[in-house]
Parts: structure tokens; C-alpha cells; sequence
């Protein structure tokens, strides 16, 4: 019972929680002019979770006052840091234009894998810059090594326990 009990506790420190099969995976975005390519000032943060059974994808998105109005904000991909993508999500039209904005919607297990991979960005669109005037790119939220080693000590990990000599 404490065996399960240290593995439920240490699942959910990694971020990902295990339950038949499913994972619940925590992402991050930091969201920028200086990604976008437009020097704004604004600034923005993005918390995420996607579940690779249901689908389900979450976000709260929070953001500093755009040099413009928002117009549109999207979730693109799939693409690398730097480069662009069409519109995989449409969260404005979701969960609104006030900060911080949370919601969440189903998305196909391909853009589940794209997802998970880091090729998704959130682009903030305003009327000055209608091309993007903030952007950041969504990536999976690291684990320290340290607790990796921890947990392979412990054989969580399916790694065995050091021999005692």
C-alpha cells in the first residue's frame, strides 16, 4: 500500500499522472514580442494540460496589455520554434479575449502528438500587429533530474535498487 502510495505521489510530481493507460501531460508556454518578431512589450504565461486517452486539452493564458486590441488568438502548429503553422485551435472564440483566459476543448490524438512533441505555439493577434503580436512556444514542463535519479533509486522507474553491499 506505501509502495502505491509513493508511486501515485511521485506521478503526480512528474506531471504526468497514470490511470489505465491514460496520461495527463503539464505544459508551459512563455509568451513574448521577441518570438513573434514584433519587439512588444506585452508578456505572457501559459499553463496547459492535455490528456492522451479523452483528448481533452486545457489552458489558462494570462497576458499583459497588447500595444493594440486583441483581435484573434490561436494555438498553431505543427512547427518548431521560429517557424509557422496553421491554426490548430481558435481559443479566443473558446474562452475569450480577458485575461487570463481559461478553457479547454477535444483535440485529435495527431495533434495530441504534435503537441507533445513541441511544435505547437500560441500566437496573440492584435490590431497592430493582425500577424501576431505576441507569441510563445508550448513545451512539456521539465522534470529535474534529480528527481529521475530518485525515482530510479527507488524503482518506480522499473529500474532495479542498487545492490547493498
Amino acid at each position: 500500500m506505501k509502495r502505491l502510495m509513493l508511486m501515485t505521489f511521485c506521478a503526480l510530481l512528474l506531471g504526468v499522472t497514470s490511470l489505465a493507460n491514460a496520461a495527463t501531460f503539464n505544459l508551459i508556454a512563455n509568451i513574448d514580442g521577441i518570438q513573434s518578431g514584433t519587439g512588444s512589450t506585452a508578456t505572457g504565461s501559459a499553463t496547459m494540460t492535455y490528456d492522451d486517452i479523452s483528448g481533452l486539452f486545457s489552458w489558462n493564458i494570462a497576458w499583459t496589455p497588447l500595444l493594440g486590441n486583441i483581435t484573434v488568438a490561436h494555438f498553431h502548429g505543427p512547427a518548431p520554434a521560429g517557424s509557422n503553422a496553421g491554426v490548430q485551435v481558435d481559443w479566443l472564440s473558446i474562452s475569450g479575449a480577458t485575461s487570463p483566459s481559461i478553457g479547454s476543448t477535444v483535440i485529435n490524438s495527431a495533434q495530441g502528438t504534435d503537441l507533445l512533441a513541441g511544435l505547437w505555439y500560441i500566437n496573440i493577434h492584435s490590431s497592430v500587429f493582425p500577424g501576431g503580436e505576441i507569441r510563445g512556444q508550448v513545451n512539456l514542463v521539465p522534470v529535474p533530474a534529480a528527481l529521475w535519479l530518485f525515482l530510479g533509486a527507488l524503482g518506480v522507474l522499473g529500474m532495479r535498487r542498487p545492490l547493498k553491499r
